[in-house]
Formats: C-alpha cells, sequence, structure tokens
C-alpha cells in the first residue's frame, strides 16, 4: 500500500508490481443541477478527478446509484448516461454497479485506475518557491445554491455545468510534464481546505492571491445574495484556524473561498523553472499563489 489511511490523500494506491500501481476511489452525491444527463456527467467527472489527481489514468468504473421508487427509470436511463459518456470520454469503461432504494436520488462512481508507482502525484510534497496554480475557476456551489433558491441566470448556470463537467485530464498531464511537486482536486472543502491539507501535509505554507482567482461568472454575485450552501460555515470554521486573511479581505471573500465546489480544478504545486511549461499544456490553469517555508497556514492578500 504506497497510499492509505496514514496519510489524507485524493485515492488509495496500491503496487502490484514494480511498474505498476492501482489507484482506488469513489464518490456520489445528491443532484447539483436539473438536467438528469448532467448530473450524471458531473458526478462521474467528479469521481474520476481523484484518479486524475493522483497521477493516474482510469480504467473502470462501477456505477452507484441510489434511487427513489416514485423517480421514473427513464430519468435514471439518462444520469446513467450522462456517467457512462464520461467515463467513456476519460478512456475507461463502466464494468457493472449496485443500487438501493432511497428517498432522495444519488449517482456516483467507484473508478479503479493504473499509475507508474514511481510517478505518483500526493498532496503533500510542495517546496517553498514552488508556484500554485489552479486549473478550473471557483464558484460552483453558490451557483448551484442560487439553482435551487431559483435566482440564476440560465447563461452562468451553463458555465458552471461545463465547468464541473470538465475532466482533468489535461491537467493532470501537464502537472506530470512539469514535474509537479503536490496536487490536489478542489471539492467539498472549497478551496481553503484543500489548500491547508496540502501545505500541512507538505509541512510548508501557501500564499494566495485574491486578484489572481478565477470565478465563474455570476459567481460573486450569487455570493453577495447569500447563496451559500450549508457546508461553507462548517469548512470556514474547521480550518480557520490555518487561515490568515489579510484585513482588507472582505467577509464576502472569506465565505467564498470556503464553500464547497464539486468536481472543481486541481491545485497544483510546480517548480518556478517548469511555470511555462504547464501554463503550455494546461491553457486553462492560472497562477494563483506561491508556497513558502511554514507549517499549514494558508495566507490571503
Amino acid at each position: 500500500m504506497l497510499v492509505g489511511l496514514t496519510r489524507a490523500d485524493d485515492a488509495a494506491v496500491y503496487q502490484i508490481n514494480e511498474n505498476q500501481a492501482i489507484v482506488s476511489t469513489t464518490d456520489f452525491f445528491p443532484p447539483v443541477v436539473d438536467d438528469p444527463y448532467d448530473f450524471g456527467a458531473i458526478a462521474a467527472a467528479n469521481a474520476l478527478s481523484d484518479v486524475y489527481a493522483m497521477g493516474g489514468r482510469p480504467l473502470l468504473a462501477i456505477n452507484l446509484v441510489a434511487w427513489p421508487d416514485d423517480l421514473g427509470s427513464d430519468i435514471l436511463q439518462q444520469v446513467l448516461r450522462g456517467g457512462a459518456d464520461k467515463v467513456k470520454e476519460a478512456g475507461a469503461v463502466i464494468a457493472g454497479g449496485h443500487s438501493v432504494n432511497d428517498k432522495e436520488p444519488k449517482y456516483g462512481l467507484a473508478v479503479t485506475g493504473l499509475v507508474d508507482p514511481r510517478r505518483v502525484q500526493r498532496k503533500g510534497g510542495a517546496r517553498p518557491g514552488d508556484q500554485l496554480y489552479l486549473t478550473k475557476p471557483l464558484g460552483v456551489g453558490v451557483v448551484t445554491t442560487a439553482l435551487k433558491r431559483e435566482i440564476t441566470d440560465a447563461t452562468h448556470v451553463a458555465t458552471a455545468v461545463s465547468s464541473m463537467k470538465q475532466l482533468n485530464k489535461q491537467a493532470a498531464a501537464a502537472a506530470q510534464l512539469a514535474g509537479a511537486t503536490a496536487v490536489t482536486d478542489i471539492t467539498g472543502f472549497g478551496l481553503l481546505g484543500h489548500a491547508h491539507e496540502m501545505a500541512h501535509l507538505g509541512e510548508v505554507d501557501f500564499r494566495l492571491h485574491l486578484d489572481k482567482l478565477p470565478w465563474l461568472p455570476g459567481a460573486v454575485a450569487y455570493g453577495e445574495a447569500g447563496a451559500f450552501p450549508g457546508g461553507m460555515g462548517n469548512n470556514l470554521r474547521y480550518f480557520g484556524p490555518w487561515i490568515n486573511f489579510d484585513e482588507s479581505v472582505s467577509q464576502l471573500m472569506r465565505d467564498m473561498l470556503c464553500t464547497p465546489e464539486t468536481s472543481g480544478g486541481l491545485l497544483t504545486a510546480v517548480p518556478p523553472q517548469n511555470g511555462d511549461l504547464f501554463t503550455e499544456h494546461c491553457d486553462t490553469a492560472v497562477l494563483v499563489g506561491e508556497v513558502l517555508p511554514g507549517d499549514g497556514r494558508i495566507h490571503i492578500n
């Protein structure tokens, strides 16, 4: 077992021979959008993301379904089709699944991937002087919450859905080429929660620049309207002791940075001499900060 329960990471990694290791992960959740096909594709992309974060290549996936009796099978078929299409795009296959009855629909995958044991990407490993890149814009959490409250613009929702459905395949390949020292994907703990995990495991600090962070269209306005998911407050309380906000950072931005994301991008630490190489092969990457000596704290200015 190369990566297991001893140090938190995005997926388990088990070495089977000198050149191959298995990457194993799972993720599932209730609908975050109204369209069943999009929900299936988003849930699949989110589950596949953990394999990419570890530097792996997805091989196969198992469907995980919880479904109410009063929702038709035609809706479930659309969800499964969305997931299957996204798995196919990743170059993997659906190899089965399991379902249970539940009052609330849920869908996701258990994913198995393959990685070279010498090229496993971990959360820990960032070094002082490394540059920090984010490969997708932030704000999915407030956009999808605003959608539930029926206060969204359709174009904003479409952009957020497109972002959530985007695989982290290109970003993961670029991280390998650029010799990334640490990688994680941004999901339920929000940007600052996942950044703290990386910094803590690497025994370093991160500095993030607020004016460099990319946001989805409409996201900040929905935050101003109070469209925050419940997990935001939990993240802010739990990770707050490790976060140093500059006094110029508003409460709105503090809340936004702790808001859970769904199928977010990769936060990647790259040696400074390889930054251009990373952005050349990942056209969505944005330089958002740098790594400092420290003990796991996140500084926002």
